[in-house]
């Protein structure tokens, strides 16, 4: 039996992707974009503040890093306690004695539990992104589109009780459904960090933002997935680096995970890798490094 014509026709089959989300773009055919100060490489530090509740919820799926052993799981909830009582503040001191900026992808329920975190953050002046609600706000295709979107809203809602109106979002281990990038911007945000399929931002067909905080370089990937040692984190990120900066334009994305980094045997080799990367790497939030990206690209 032989397949008939109809077999291989797709109406949506033309050059670059099959659907209008974002345009198709290849790398070398960019214009090159210069950063502030004659840097070759924009370095965007996104610290997770997390707050993990000791009962995991399993509907749509368990946050990465979520509490595994049998109930009540101290373990598992003490070490990420940990994070947010003693290895932010090495991070936020890392960066204050060196003048660099960085932003906080934050959970609001941890802002509203931890004042004095969250005052710190705002006096070192890094720009705080909403991370959903706590570590059980989770998101992906299953979900109603009505709990979805009630989740952004109560997010966008506690902030604003707080006095914050983040301008970015970034999801629970960067899931999304097809919904979200609409309901992003329904509820005024102007970008994300979710979509890990670049160097350099991008904007959706709708006009969402995205900066690529790929994966692959974080520290969870590389320390806690890979069980790499924090002296072969430094060797990739400066490898990572390079080529970047090689390239131009592009921006290093730093995923930094309090409990992971943060501990004392590990900090001052990312201190050391601070040092490495600051005389040529411009230290920006996302909301900079966009904001120089469209006035370069516009």
């Amino acid at each position: 039996m032989t397949l008939g014509p109809a077999y291989l026709a797709y109406p949506r089959r033309r050059h670059g992707y099959d659907h209008d989300l974002y345009p198709w773009s290849a790398a070398h055919l960019r214009p090159p974009v210069q950063w502030p100060e004659g840097r070759p490489l924009a370095v965007m530090a996104v610290i997770k503040a997390e707050f993990f509740p000791l009962t995991p919820v399993d509907t749509p799926f368990r946050a990465p890093g979520h509490m595994q052993t049998a109930f009540p799981d101290y373990r598992h909830f003490t070490a990420r306690d940990y994070g947010s009582r003693v290895g932010i503040w090495r991070l936020l001191d890392a960066f204050r004695a060196r003048g660099l900026a960085a932003s906080v992808a934050m959970n609001v329920a941890l802002a509203e539990r931890a004042p004095a975190l969250l005052a710190a953050i705002r006096a070192e002046g890094h720009e705080i992104v909403a991370h959903s609600t706590d570590m059980n706000g989770t998101v992906d295709g299953s979900l109603p589109p009505e709990a979805e979107e009630a989740l952004v809203a109560e997010t966008v809602a506690r902030w604003a009780a707080l006095g914050e109106r983040p301008q970015g979002w970034h999801a629970i281990a960067r899931s999304q459904s097809f919904r979200t990038p609409d309901i992003l911007v329904k509820h005024g945000f102007g970008f994300t960090l979710d979509w890990v399929n670049d160097d350099q931002p991008w904007r959706f067909a709708n006009g969402l933002w995205n900066l690529a905080l790929n994966h692959e370089l974080s520290d969870r990937q590389i320390l806690n997935v890979c069980q790499a040692s924090v002296d072969s984190y430094a060797e990739q990120i400066v490898d990572a680096a390079d080529c970047l900066a090689a390239e131009g334009g592009r921006v290093l994305a730093l995923e930094l995970t309090p409990y992971i980094i943060g501990l004392p045997y590990r900090i001052a080799a990312f201190e050391a890798l601070l040092d490495h990367l600051a005389p040529r790497g411009w230290f920006a939030g996302p909301s900079a490094i966009l904001a120089h990206w469209r006035q370069q690209t516009a």
